[in-house]
């Protein structure tokens, strides 16, 4: 009589034991179980490394503009986020990195220029929840005020990254208009906001009108690729009065980085016209929203 292959503690010629189908069955659906316990604890280890990540960069680039403050008279390095030259110059949008060349004489266009002795790597500018790192940062960080794109006719070139920075920053708050004034050092004013630095967080952006951009994932969101000239960031197409949930970082004055929630902010408009205070209006092209923690707001 032959032996079934599937009857348990069947043996080869040669006297090894086979592996029957039952026992391969429950072998694999104890790895299915297994895999199903395990994996959302590591996808949520995942974001908790990447939270702490994100913190860590914040800190250093605190730090970095606070040994800067200290070697300047307790002054951070003034904004890059402007164009234009002399007394023709405006806002632009807090997340630049490196500026138009058209600057006041004495001013750099790149915040490498400040900060590079304090800060060398040039990844410590880039929110790790990003869906990429923009191709050309650390060459634009190292080449400061000389950055020039090799891929664009254009001398010399911005650079957009994929925090806000809000050192020395003035935009508009509200529909009221009041305005946003960023540190301009470690001692902060009394209507100055002690907030240095957050992740991007936004609506409206030219790029993806009428979607909510942020440096970070969030259920439903989808890549806004990098441009020759700015980072790659998420976004969805939402209602501006009812955000998504998504949880943000930002670092302050004092060298604490808090986690923050996206639905206690306060918009923040890019001043259009300097001279009136007039930010771009909601309905045109532009920068958009950037959206700052409320708690920042004096």
């Amino acid at each position: 009589m032959v032996e079934s292959v599937n009857e348990p503690g069947h043996r080869l010629r040669d006297g090894r034991r086979a592996v029957t189908l039952i026992e391969l069955v429950v072998v694999l659906s104890i790895l299915s179980l297994l895999g199903g316990i395990l994996l959302p604890a590591l996808r949520s280890a995942r974001i908790k490394a990447r939270s702490l990540f994100g913190m860590s960069n914040q800190r250093h680039v605190v730090g970095a503009v606070s040994l800067f403050a200290t070697d300047h008279d307790d002054r951070y390095p003034p904004s890059i986020a402007k164009v234009g030259f002399n007394q023709a110059w405006n806002w632009s949008d807090p997340t630049k990195l490196a500026g138009s060349d058209l600057r006041t004489p004495g001013l750099q266009r790149s915040v490498s220029a400040y900060l590079r002795a304090y800060l060398s790597k040039a990844a410590t500018l880039t929110c790790p929840g990003a869906p990429q790192r923009y191709r050309y940062l650390e060459q634009a960080w190292q080449a400061g005020d000389d950055w020039d794109n090799p891929e664009t006719p254009v001398t010399p070139d911005v650079v957009g990254g994929t925090y806000s920075l809000y050192w020395n920053y003035i935009g508009c708050l509200g529909a009221d208009r009041r305005l946003f004034n960023g540190p301009a050092g470690p001692v902060a004013g009394r209507r100055s906001s002690t907030l240095l630095i957050s992740d991007y967080l936004g609506y409206n952006c030219w790029r993806t009108p009428g979607a909510l951009g942020s440096c970070e994932p969030f259920h439903g969101a989808e890549v806004a690729p990098e441009t020759v000239l700015l980072s790659a960031y998420w976004h969805r197409f939402v209602d501006a009065n009812d955000l998504p949930q998504i949880l943000f970082h930002a670092g302050y004055v004092d060298g604490h980085v808090d986690t923050h929630r996206s639905t206690d902010v306060v918009p923040l408009r890019v001043i259009k016209l300097r001279s009136e205070g007039i930010p771009y209006g909601d309905d045109e092209p532009g920068p958009g929203i950037f959206y700052v923690p409320a708690g920042a707001v004096p």
